[in-house]
């Protein structure tokens, strides 16, 4: 396994771009097996998770193409709705292929998701959505198989605002015959950049970016050409990595709108933050303020995707700070991991309690999870002494190389893969 070895205590300092939005991607890519004729997808980042989707889509019988940060799909020749188990178990990002293969094979065979273990992840609201629109579902072991003559529009109400479900039920509604109204829907940028690319191949949707989607069913989708948005959550771990460094960093291809939570917090905290069209700059000089409550929620509070990482540097900060964790319940992994470091947290039930210390220190730690990977990262950036990070390849499904984007920003940090042992004695 891939080791990352970073020396600390040197301020991050210069310009950077943010690449593509993960999870923008994925679903995108999952959606486009609808169209009628070539998609071609720019700004999509080389990441472990986009590897599986794109092999996931060739399993199934698509042409698809990485080139650089240009993907270019062809469902012509998709012929299968069986969604691979094993690479279905690695990544839970593929239970967005439900809706998509559903509307346009009438079936589909999927398996209970992989991904990071930060908690239960139930896929009920998926279920119950596409059972609304005219799915029958059968369940045998660790197998969905969900089968619909023709979808028909629905009225859905989501018992809580879920990313994935919001997303899915979009996606097999778009070919439904009728029109879908879905409630308490998830509002995140990545569904609105959904909405958006569908639309752009001829769908009917209104509403993302509220609490309310109205999809209008039509016949067909047809291929076109689209860019995904930068991804909030890359952009959000250099800013906090900025601060954390006491450095000075400049974000471009960034949106700001999509960030106004964490920006608020990084404020309190006694960070500078200017923005523009599509520029963040990030300025931290001294250490940091305790800030008193942060609380992850859906969008547009605070994400969870940034709790690790925020944790860093407020372990750093004078005072003390409270963080509570309302999305996943398995988030605090890191905690353990941070304390061997010199952090001072302890953690009660869904509650961190967050002692700023003067400094952190270089140890060997673990990433349990891609933010967690990330908030480890930063505490090797903002330690004295040297890091060594295990377990690499979680952090590969969401950030491309992060070695290579914090070196740009004069960061000291490496990668290194173990040389497999020759055994000789066996031939």
């Amino acid at each position: 396994m891939d080791k990352l070895v970073i020396e600390g205590g040197k301020p991050l300092s210069g310009t950077i771009r943010i690449h593509g939005a993960k999870n923008a991607a994925l679903p995108i890519l999952a959606a486009a097996i609808l169209a009628d004729g070539t998609v071609k997808l720019d700004n999509v980042p080389q990441l472990l998770d986009i590897e599986v989707m794109l092999n996931i889509l060739r399993r199934l019988g698509c042409r698809a193409v990485q080139d650089g940060y240009t993907v270019t799909m062809d469902s012509a020749g998709a012929h299968s709705a069986h969604v691979p188990e094993d690479l279905m178990r690695q990544m839970r990002s593929s239970i967005f292929l439900m809706g998509p293969l559903l509307a346009r094979f009438k079936e589909v065979h999927i398996y209970q998701p992989g991904g990071c273990a930060i908690g239960e992840r139930k896929i009920d609201l998926h279920l119950r959505g596409l059972q609304a629109l005219g799915a029958e579902l059968e369940q045998c072991g660790n197998r969905i198989t969900c089968r619909a003559e023709q979808l028909e529009g629905a009225e859905i109400h989501l018992d809580f605002p879920s990313v994935g479900a919001t997303e899915n039920i979009m996606m097999a509604a778009v070919l439904a015959k009728g029109t879908t109204v879905i409630t308490n829907t998830a509002r995140e940028p990545e569904i609105v950049d959904l909405q958006r690319f569908l639309n752009r191949m001829g769908a009917n949707i209104t509403g993302a970016g509220s609490d309310t989607i109205i999809v209008t069913g039509v016949k067909q989708l047809r291929g076109c050409q689209y860019e995904i948005i930068p991804d909030r959550i890359v952009a959000g771990t250099l800013m906090i990595a900025a601060a954390a460094t006491r450095g000075a960093v400049t974000l471009t291809n960034a949106h700001a709108e999509h960030l106004t939570a964490l920006i608020h917090i990084l404020r309190r905290a006694g960070v500078q933050i200017a923005t523009s069209d599509g520029i963040i700059n990030v300025t931290s000089i001294g250490r940091p303020k305790a800030v008193e409550r942060t609380v992850t929620s859906p969008y547009p509070a605070f994400p969870t995707d940034l709790q690790s990482q925020l944790m860093v540097l407020l372990s750093l900060a004078d005072g003390v700070s409270v963080m509570k964790e309302t999305v996943f319940e398995g988030r605090f992994r890191h905690v353990d991991e941070l304390s061997r470091m010199g952090a001072d947290i302890r953690v009660d039930l869904s509650s961190a309690f967050v002692r700023g210390v003067q400094s952190l220190y270089g140890a060997t730690v673990e990433a349990t999870d891609l933010r967690a990977g990330a908030a480890l990262v930063i505490a090797g950036l903002a330690a004295q002494g040297r890091t060594i990070l295990e377990q690499v390849h979680h952090i590969d499904r969401g950030y491309d190389r992060i070695e290579h984007i914090f070196s740009r920003l004069g960061a000291k940090i490496d990668r290194y893969t173990p040389v497999p042992k020759l055994d000789f004695a066996n031939g």
